[in-house]
């Protein structure tokens, strides 16, 4: 392992000496995980070192984040995305038992939880399907798909508003929603453009020519286009290059889903989720709207990849007088 070298990857990101030490101690563990005979470094590897972690209650965020940092320092790209995929969403199993309470009490939370823990922190992404199946399946029968819908819809992921009040004022200056959408997806573009240039990932994913002539090519991706008094939003894929080149229908599936607590409900043996758990995933989408006009919008899911679609399209609801 380049201790020194990772150090002052660490030290170059403004890290305090303290961060770096314990980045390096689990990063120095984790390279001797990956080096031990019958292992090599894949997406299998370091989930099972995260199964490690939970074993010993080692598995914090600034854990995976300092592993994440040391897989691309390593540039060992299935392990960054599966190390990614733990931190990104890792919230929900922990927000979905708090915001239960909160939307319906506590009876009907424990009811829905019966034998049912709730998911650890780094759980790995194969297993969080059939961890959150349960739970989903007895919501949605207790309450009713409608009802199950709009609570999902509030989204499951930690979304502070203060986060999004940007877009607001980008909407101000911009003088109207048709405009605010337009530059939307101008600055998406621009950022897959850039990302394309200096060969870095969009998140977990590589940017081509290809994903960005299909980026272009759709109208209602990478902000959304409004018809009427709805925006109509479809989902970049969550691994476009790998989707373009697929001709297996449940494997394109597989490469559009972003959701790490759906994406493996889509291979075959890897458990089912009921579809109105892609809810969530419309609620991230119609956040930055909901700030922008300060009030609760409504979302639907119009085609999503656990409805056995191969992309992920939302119809939001504007308020009243916008359109």
């Amino acid at each position: 392992m380049d201790r020194q070298g990772f150090r002052d990857r660490l030290r170059q990101r403004g890290l305090a000496d303290e961060q770096i030490e314990a980045s390096l101690a689990i990063a120095e563990r984790f390279d001797a995980f990956v080096r031990e005979p019958g292992r090599a470094p894949s997406a299998d590897t370091a989930w099972a070192f995260s199964r490690l972690l939970i074993e010993e209650g080692g598995n914090t965020e600034e854990a995976y984040i300092a592993l994440i940092r040391y897989c691309r320092f390593i540039n060992e790209n299935d392990m960054f995305v599966a190390l990614l995929e733990l931190v990104d969403g890792g919230e929900v199993a922990g927000n979905l038992h708090r915001m239960l309470a909160e939307a319906f009490g506590d009876e009907l939370r424990d009811e829905v939880y019966a034998s049912t823990g709730v998911p650890p922190y780094g759980t790995p992404t194969p297993e969080k399907p059939t961890t959150l199946q349960p739970v989903i399946q007895r919501l949605e029968a207790r309450v009713g798909h409608e009802a199950c819908a709009a609570f999902l819809s509030a989204c499951l992921r930690d979304l502070p508003d203060e986060a999004y009040l940007p877009e607001r004022e980008k909407y101000r200056q911009a003088g109207g929603i048709d405009a605010y959408l337009c530059q939307a997806k101008e600055a998406f573009v621009a950022e897959l453009e850039a990302c394309y240039r200096e060969g870095r990932l969009f998140f977990a994913q590589e940017i081509t020519q290809d994903v960005l002539d299909f980026v272009r090519s759709d109208p209602e991706m990478g902000g959304g286009r409004r018809k009427g008094a709805i925006v109509y939003e479809t989902k970049i894929p969550y691994m476009t290059k790998q989707y373009l080149a697929a001709t297996d229908p449940t494997l394109k599936r597989y490469y559009a889903c972003h959701c790490p607590w759906a994406r493996d409900a889509v291979k075959d043996g890897n458990g089912e989720l009921a579809e109105v758990f892609c809810y969530c995933s419309g609620g991230f989408h119609k956040k930055a709207l909901e700030v922008i006009f300060e009030q609760p919008l409504k979302v639907e899911v119009l085609e999503s990849i656990l409805k056995g679609d191969t992309r992920c399209r939302f119809a939001i609801h504007l308020p009243e007088g916008v359109a």
